[in-house]
């Protein structure tokens, strides 16, 4: 859910704690790997450049790393590096579930759009004409904000989660509306449509969009148009009260202020709902993104409009509509997202050519510099080719 500043998702400290410097030589001891396709005889003669990637990655403080990289052809190979679990010292389960954090995002963005389509929303409409009254105080006016706006995070509106503690995120439920009130207690950031600043709150109220045009649950519509429609077999919306990860998974960790490692896998994810709640894999996420590229999902004006960024800052990264681009360090660019929220990180994305990775972590990386290491090895996999 929570993403840092130069990858567009700004975060407050209290979302983004500690590189598990204390499990790393538990870590690197039980690191694995694993292919769900052989690679070729040329790839075997050579050292991995991913599964060195994840191997760093665990050396530097994490717990466990895992990615998936899936070529043209739709074969894919899976790694894992690390352990699942510090307790028992279990090994991670290759292409394990993980909670994908703002990754949601794209899903909900996907389903705004193809309401776009069918003529049921319309971009350049208010938060008002579908949630009336909804957004008002301090500058904050539904009145003035259109839906384009929210799914490119150029409202201006405040950002509502570094006003909730790890703790709460683990053990509280919140309401939607909970989300948009303790956003609403802060000033408007800009006029609508002048800046990009990233935030939470923006999502949340998409996904009160979608239920008020659908008259469905939020879960229920990303289910039906996005999950089943592509076969995403291990990807889900928890539903209240659901506090597990259903499938084989590694634990995810923080570092608490003192130092001492506590596992933060089973939470409450609500605090994220449609900013952040949902739980997949990597080769799911893999497929996701390549589908969407492909167009298997929107029609080609809604495709377009989705593709159409603007700058994140000085990132060299650019913001669509809950779709971003990065650039490649062989040239060109991958779509995707990422996301965070306490215990796990992702990032990847896809080409347009058809090539996919996506990497887990099952900590938040406590700086920039943890999370370029993270995106540095998404680079390293989509270039190998």
């Amino acid at each position: 859910m929570r993403e840092q500043t130069w990858h567009g998702p700004p975060t407050s400290t209290k979302w983004r704690r500690g590189v598990l410097a204390a499990a790393a030589a538990v870590a690197v001891a039980l690191m694995t790997t694993g292919a769900v396709t052989p690679p070729t005889a040329s790839a075997a003669a050579r050292p991995d450049t991913v599964q060195q990637g994840l191997n760093e990655l665990v050396r530097d403080g994490q717990p466990a790393a895992l990615a998936t990289v899936q070529g043209p052809d739709g074969r894919a190979n899976t790694y894992t590096a690390g352990v699942g679990d510090l307790a028992t010292g279990a090994k991670v389960p290759r292409d394990g579930q993980v909670r994908m954090g703002s990754n949601t995002k794209t899903f909900v963005a996907v389903v705004v759009l193809q309401l776009v389509g069918e003529g049921k929303i319309a971009l350049d409409a208010s938060v008002d004409t579908y949630l009336p009254g909804l957004v008002r105080g301090k500058g904050n006016d539904g009145r003035r904000i259109t839906v384009r706006q929210l799914l490119q995070h150029t409202s201006g509106l405040p950002e509502y989660g570094g006003h909730i503690s790890d703790d709460e995120i683990a053990h509280r439920y919140f309401e939607p509306r909970d989300l948009v009130d303790i956003a609403l207690k802060e000033k408007a950031e800009f006029r609508p449509g002048t800046k990009w600043s990233y935030s939470n709150t923006n999502y949340v109220l998409a996904g009160l969009i979608v239920q008020k045009v659908t008259g469905r649950p939020l879960a229920e519509e990303i289910d039906r148009r996005v999950v089943r429609h592509l076969g995403l077999r291990h990807t889900y919306f928890p539903a209240p009260g659901d506090r597990t990860i259903r499938e084989p998974h590694p634990k995810g960790y923080r570092v608490m202020p003192t130092g001492e490692l506590r596992e933060y896998t089973e939470i409450d994810p609500s605090a994220g709902w449609a900013a952040g709640q949902m739980i997949s894999t990597n080769s799911d996420l893999n497929r996701f993104f390549t589908a969407l590229l492909d167009g298997d999902l929107l029609p080609a004006a809604q495709l377009a409009q989705m593709r159409t960024t603007v700058p994140v800052g000085d990132t060299g990264a650019h913001y669509g509509l809950g779709l971003m681009s990065r650039k490649l360090s062989c040239g060109g660019v991958y779509w995707g997202h990422g996301g965070d929220i306490v215990g796990y990180e992702t990032r990847g994305g896809a080409t347009d050519d058809g090539y996919a990775a996506n990497i887990a972590v099952t900590s938040i990386p406590a700086d920039i510099s943890g999370t370029r290491r993270v995106e540095t090895v998404v680079d390293t996999a989509l270039c190998r080719r």
